[in-house]
């Protein structure tokens, strides 16, 4: 029986689960999680290594093969179907091992968006993978952080949180720490966080009760448990493209089986051979390839820091024309430094960089002591206080928990005062959280002494907006226009050096009401920051523009700040590139917008809603836009944007959620990695596309021509066809396995980010490419005949021999001119070398160990053989190249 937690009180669940405020130790929690196990709903459907390898032989193609090979056991032609049943396991297993490293590889990418949740363990905040969470564990909860198990509150402060997953209720509940009766049901427990529920505003702190299937959602996980399989447009088209051309091959394969039995060929030869040429020729396969090259190209991806939620995202990356990037931690390095202050009329410059608590405090020219300046330090102390970051010495540095901005401030007042006791001394009793609509956050908080101060920090106007008095020289004077005059002023200097500029105002008080507490506030001072540009950001930028892609600027700060960041990027390099600001846009009509939105490079001072609209004017000009974000109130232009990509480190679960691909980093360098990624891993499934199909229309014309004009035996006068039901599928096996797959890691071309981006409307199988298909396949066909029919005279083992080797020759050839097509060297994937070096091994001891030749039908080949395979190869490999040139020169006309 299940325990009713929202009914004990706070002291009785921590008895239970042998738990106290400050959480449980690391030890104890690797305990727990022994017994526990892992914070996740179990997987009903997990890889099935016989079900993947018995999927092999799921074709019906092959299945009448391998009746057909049993059959001919029967009729004591026991050795050709021995080779045709080892031939076609060895193609399942290749196949097999394909597939299985590519579900492997899937499934570890799943497991690299696990969302993370802070708790505390050993009585300090850490930030821990959802997974490891345990029973007794106590966890904090922030606006946008997705609920990671059943929790009982313990502390709130505004907390609202969505219930629609589980209870359907569409309007956020108000959540608070209470006892509740037993009977209440749970829409009504109001104590309770539970699984898969997203925090939208305020925080709270909770302890964990259940994990995995125990939690309220994992019980309904046990009922309904499904998971569809994603497919991509790619996929789909190609999956029906297969469908199509196998009718048509089936339809090809028939004619030759009745044309071969006409001509008094034996019934089970032709027959073999149809379904063999069927089998090698159909390119059913095609659809799981492109799955294959996907998994492999998405986890070079995550290897690159872009973790790419959606298949189809890797479609589209390929064809974005704009991203649109925040400037804080994607463009620049999230590490902010408070740099300058501005209080008590004076501007003060402040040493030290990154989160070290070491600086000094200089104000016209000399050292000074912030201790002794009372707005100076009443401005250090309230960046302390109004504040949900924590500072602490890691392994090898100092590092933030929580939010850089709140970082910088906690940095600065640390370099004036010892922080953890000023922390101490001060008890928060109410907190009014920061939100991107609102612009600040404020606490009240009461001292040792019972006093009770408002502390609140945000953007300059909002607070200004709120204040009535000013401190300076000690005390607190009424707030005039020159005041303010002095504030702005100061604030437009320090934004003018791209600092980021928050604000500080207090009051002592005795009122509690909400309502009261941001009213009639005393200014204090400015903190200004700087958060450098990240290094390489600048000529990635460059690359994007090489690359046909724009990039434009959506920032929350002030406008001077982005002008000065994005012309120091060359985001902005011409007169006429325009900034506008959120108050502008909210003016300007859809219309308006859509005049001048191709030369706005920088939106400053912007909220989420102000992103949709944005995204709603690229669109309309037929713009495919990739756009970030890291918010709550981001997931609906995530979830609009052609690619939604989250920020891995400071992105909310909500926006992760709402993304199609995650950056693990949060830097912009890595989506410009992640279009060059998506780029390749295109390019290769074309590669693979036109490599396949014009080698599978090769073998189709060799054996289709050969029985439409009927070459025959000078010895018995019987019809021979160039290629036997075992060679085909052994040139099956040689050319769509290895090379095929290697194909699929590819490096990118040396041009790809100098080439404009894809059309989304291109189909894959453009007139282009079927020309190309066609032309290569004709030309195989034809090469292939030729020496077939001069080789006749020599016998026809010896020909079937040489036209055998030439085709797996020349699909060796045309792997490599597929590549040289796109720019990438012939030596550049060495995977690629040695498939093509173990086939061309193979097929030489099929050719030479005598009982293979037996298997095989074939003779061993002697050196003017080698030097007509070469020839004819060496000549089609120009023939393309000549092709491949004229084509490229007719385009640029």
């Amino acid at each position: 029986m299940s325990i009713p937690w929202h009914s004990l009180k706070t002291g009785d669940v921590f008895k239970k689960l042998k738990t106290t405020k400050d959480g449980i130790s690391s030890g104890e929690a690797r305990e727990r999680l022994r017994i526990y196990g892992h914070n996740e709903l179990t997987q009903t459907k997990k890889i099935n290594k016989w079900k993947l390898f018995l999927e092999q032989f799921k074709s019906i193609l092959i299945a009448i093969l391998l009746v057909a090979a049993v059959i001919s056991i029967f009729i004591e032609n026991w050795i050709d179907s021995v080779v045709i049943f080892v031939i076609i396991v060895l193609n399942a297993v290749l196949g097999f091992r394909e597939e299985y490293n590519a579900e492997k590889a899937m499934e570890a990418l799943k497991k690299l968006t696990n969302p993370t949740s802070i708790v505390l363990r050993d009585g300090r905040k850490t930030e821990i993978d959802s997974r490891l969470l345990v029973p007794g564990d106590v966890v904090v909860l922030e606006e946008g952080t997705k609920v990671p198990a059943d929790i009982r509150l313990i502390e709130t402060s505004d907390l609202r949180i969505d219930e629609a997953s589980l209870t359907g209720e569409s309007i956020p509940v108000s959540k608070e720490a209470c006892t509740l009766p037993e009977e209440t049901q749970i829409a009504d427990r109001k104590n309770m966080a539970f699984t898969g529920t997203v925090v939208t505003s305020g925080r709270g702190i909770g302890v964990v009760v259940t994990t995995g299937m125990e939690t309220e959602i994992g019980k309904i996980a046990r009922m309904v448990q499904t998971e569809k399989k994603e497919e991509t447009p790619l996929q789909k088209k190609l999956g029906e493209f297969g469908r199509k051309l196998g009718v048509l091959i089936l339809a090809i394969c028939a004619v030759i089986i009745v044309v071969g039995l006409i001509r008094g060929e034996p019934f089970m030869t032709m027959f073999m051979t149809g379904i063999a040429l069927a089998v090698a020729a159909i390119p059913e396969g095609l659809p799981a390839v492109v799955t294959i090259t996907l998994a492999v190209g998405l986890k070079i991806m995550a290897n690159r820091n872009a973790i790419v939620r959606k298949l189809s995202a890797v479609e589209t990356l390929g064809c974005t024309t704009v991203i649109c990037t925040d400037k804080t931690g994607t463009l620049t390095r999230n590490e902010m430094t408070v740099s300058e202050i501005y209080a008590n009329e004076q501007r003060v410059s402040v040493s030290g960089s990154g989160y070290t608590p070491k600086g000094t405090f200089i104000a016209k020219g000399k050292k000074i002591d912030p201790r002794e300046d009372e707005a100076l330090k009443l401005t250090l102390i309230n960046g302390a206080l109004c504040n949900n970051a924590e500072l602490r010495r890691g392994e090898h540095q100092w590092e933030i928990i929580g939010d850089p901005t709140e970082g910088a401030l906690l940095v600065s007042a640390a370099k004036a005062m010892d922080i953890h006791r000023l922390v101490s001394e001060y008890k928060r009793l109410k907190e009014i959280p920061f939100s991107s609509e609102r612009k600040m956050m404020s606490v009240l908080v009461s001292d040792k002494n019972g006093k009770k101060y408002v502390f609140s920090k945000g953007a300059v106007e909002v607070i200004l907006g709120l204040c009535t008095h000013i401190m300076k020289r000690g005390r607190v004077y009424k707030l005039t226009r020159a005041d303010v005059e002095k504030i702005r002023n100061a604030n437009k200097s320090m934004t003018g050096k791209a600092l980021r500029v928050l604000a500080f105002a207090f009051k002592e008080t005795s009122d509690a009401d909400k309502s009261e507490l941001e009213k009639g506030l005393v200014f204090l001072g400015l903190q200004g920051m700087i958060d450098q540009p990240r290094e390489g950001v600048k000529e990635d930028i460059a690359t994007c523009k090489k690359a046909g892609i724009d990039v434009i600027m959506i920032t929350g700060d002030h406008k001077d700040t982005a002008v000065a960041i994005a012309k120091e990027l060359k985001i902005i390099e011409k007169k006429n590139q325009h900034v506008l600001t959120g108050e502008e846009l909210d003016r300007m009509s859809e219309d308006d917008l859509l005049e001048v939105i191709e030369s706005v490079k920088v939106y400053a001072r912007v909220n989420p809603l102000h992103k949709v609209k944005i995204l709603k004017a690229l669109k309309r000009k037929g713009h495919v836009v990739a756009m970030t974000g890291d918010g709550v109130n981001d997931s609906p232009a995530l979830k609009s944007a052609d690619i939604g990509v989250a920020m891995g480190i400071k992105g909310t679960d909500v926006a992760k959620e709402s993304s199609d691909m995650i950056l693990k980093d949060d830097n912009f360098s890595t989506i410009v990695k992640a279009v060059e990624s998506g780029r390749a891993i295109y390019d290769n499934i074309v590669k693979f596309i036109q490599y396949l199909l014009s080698s599978n229309l090769g073998e189709v014309l060799v054996v289709f021509i050969a029985m439409m004009i009927g070459f025959r035996d000078q010895t018995t006068g019987l019809v021979i066809i160039p290629v036997s039901a075992i060679q085909l599928l052994w040139i099956n096996l040689l050319t769509d396995g290895l090379p095929a797959v290697a194909l699929g890691v590819d490096p990118p071309a040396k041009d790809i980010m100098k080439r404009k981006p894809r059309d989304p409307k291109e189909d894959i199988l453009n007139r282009s490419m079927l020309f190309d298909i066609f032309f290569i396949g004709i030309l195989m066909c034809i090469g292939t005949l030729f020496l077939f029919v001069i080789n006749i005279p020599e016998g026809s083992q010896k020909a079937r021999t040489v036209a055998f080797t030439l085709l797996v020759v020349l699909e060796m050839v045309r792997v490599q001119s597929v590549r040289l097509k796109y720019k990438v060297g012939v030596f550049s994937n060495m995977k690629l070398i040695y498939a093509i070096t173990a086939s061309l091994l193979l097929q030489l001891v099929v050719l030479y160990i005598p009982l293979l030749q037996t298997a095989f039908g074939t003779v061993p080949l002697n050196t003017v053989d080698w030097i007509e395979i070469s020839a004819i190869s060496l000549l089609m490999f120009v023939i393309i190249m000549i092709k491949d040139r004229v084509a490229v020169k007719l385009k640029s006309i």
